[in-house]
């Protein structure tokens, strides 16, 4: 491969798991993916995306690709087959691997997320960028195999023995996959904290779709904490409703404070397989009138209305992953309360924009929630706190960090020794170093 003269950016090669809907002969991409994108070609010549693909109907959230062809000028869409099954996957992995291994040829640069196992594309090509000979990057926002671990405890018996049969090979496939990589993206403390020892160049980085106006601006500050001290505690969370999210432990937090006489209005944005059970336990605890459970809203800007309006986003995540939501969370000014994990920690190590309990423990979190109901000057003052460990996050900053990053070590011509690239008001990745994970097993 030729070296580009100084100045030229470099072509991306990426692989990423967000589905792509082909119907009626159109594609159908995700919001935030066509945003990705968009920052992503930003930075490169040209970028080429490989997405698993479905031919049927879109979901909410997904927006036809030719009606954006603005935001997507400079971006090729590879759609590539959805395999998740052991058959799909062993049908179509010689012709897909082909179709990737030309992909491969034709980039200057390579990043591939992965996460799972059958049908995981994104390991597929790790291993061909690697037959090839060529540097690539490894991103990853959560430790999937933990996640399916889990699964193992609850449940349908035919979804807890799939599990079962499946995490260990995956967590035997994530740690060979970062260790070919030539530099790992490592979305959020907790995944990096899970995964650094596996690769030779771990890179601390984030990823969020806020942009610096969705922020909550300073008026919009001032009149929330202005109004703090009026009416019943308004808590929020908008995620899926899946097991990881402790769906289950939310509402008992939320049955305690009624029984603690907490005056309050819970609202769980998002939809998911918990869904119903979580509607039947809100109804047999009669929290109808304070309890709110409206599904998915598939706008983005009304969910962050709601973010920006609530004074407390209370969160039972179970798993080690990197959850997008806090960082929203913070950047609307609304503090951060739930179960401690190395991400929330890690955000809100500058400003103390939440309180963190530990993983599990309903009852303190309870207590936690009810002491902020009590004492609404703490509540503004977190708030304030929570704004404030909000502020480096945009979608600009972080794919211009990542950008950078992956040039500096995989473009042509580029330094291969792992050094740390520390940008301005974004935390900056840690240098490698050997770690164990008796914290937060995989196997």
């Amino acid at each position: 491969m030729t070296v580009e003269p100084q100045g030229m950016c470099p072509t991306l090669l990426i692989y990423a798991p967000v589905p792509l809907y082909r119907y009626a002969g159109e594609f159908f991409v995700e919001s935030q993916a066509i945003n990705g994108l968009r920052l992503w070609a930003q930075h490169f010549h040209h970028v080429t995306v490989m997405m698993p693909t479905l031919d049927q109907p879109p979901p909410p959230g997904w927006l036809p690709a030719s009606q954006n062809q603005d935001q997507l000028r400079g971006v090729a869409i590879e759609p590539l087959p959805m395999a998740y099954r052991p058959d799909q996957f062993l049908r179509t992995y010689r012709s897909t691997r082909a179709r990737i291994r030309q992909l491969i040829i034709r980039a200057d640069v390579l990043s591939f997320a992965i996460g799972g196992l059958f049908g995981d594309w994104g390991a597929v090509s790790a291993f061909e960028a690697k037959k090839q000979k060529r540097a690539f990057a490894v991103w990853t926002d959560r430790v999937e195999s933990e996640v399916v671990r889990t699964q193992t405890e609850g449940g349908r018996w035919i979804d807890r023995m799939r599990a079962w049969m499946t995490h260990r090979p995956m967590a035997l496939l994530e740690k060979h996959v970062l260790g070919m990589a030539d530099l790992g993206l490592l979305h959020g403390q907790e995944t990096y904290e899970a995964y650094r020892s596996f690769c030779s160049n771990p890179q601390l980085v984030h990823d969020i779709h806020i942009r610096a106006e969705d922020h909550i601006s300073g008026s919009q500050l001032s009149k929330k904490i202005d109004k703090v001290a009026e009416g019943p505690l308004n808590i929020i969370y908008a995620g899926r409703a899946d097991a990881m999210k402790g769906p289950i432990d939310w509402i008992a937090v939320l049955e305690r404070l009624k029984v603690l006489g907490v005056d309050f209005r819970a609202t769980w944005l998002g939809d998911g397989v918990e869904l119903t059970q979580m509607r039947r336990r809100v109804a047999r605890s009669h929290l109808e009138d304070r309890v709110f459970l409206p599904g998915l809203l598939s706008q983005h800007d009304q969910v962050l209305e709601q973010l920006r309006a609530a004074q407390v986003f209370m969160f039972c995540h179970k798993t080690p992953e990197s959850p997008r939501c806090l960082i929203e969370s913070l950047c609307a000014g609304t503090p951060i309360v739930g179960y401690h994990g190395a991400f929330a920690q890690d955000l809100i190590s500058r400003n103390a924009g939440g309180i963190l309990v530990p993983r599990g423990d309903t009852e303190a979190l309870a207590q936690e929630i009810a002491d902020l109901a009590q004492n609404r000057q703490r509540l503004s003052q977190l708030i304030g706190q929570a704004r404030r460990d909000g502020l480096p996050f945009t979608d600009e900053k972080v794919f211009a960090h990542r950008s950078r990053i992956i040039k500096r070590f995989l473009a042509p011509g580029s330094a291969t020794s792992a050094q740390v690239i520390d940008v301005p008001r974004l935390p900056a990745a840690k240098k490698p170093k050997r770690c164990t994970l008796e914290r937060r097993p995989l196997i």
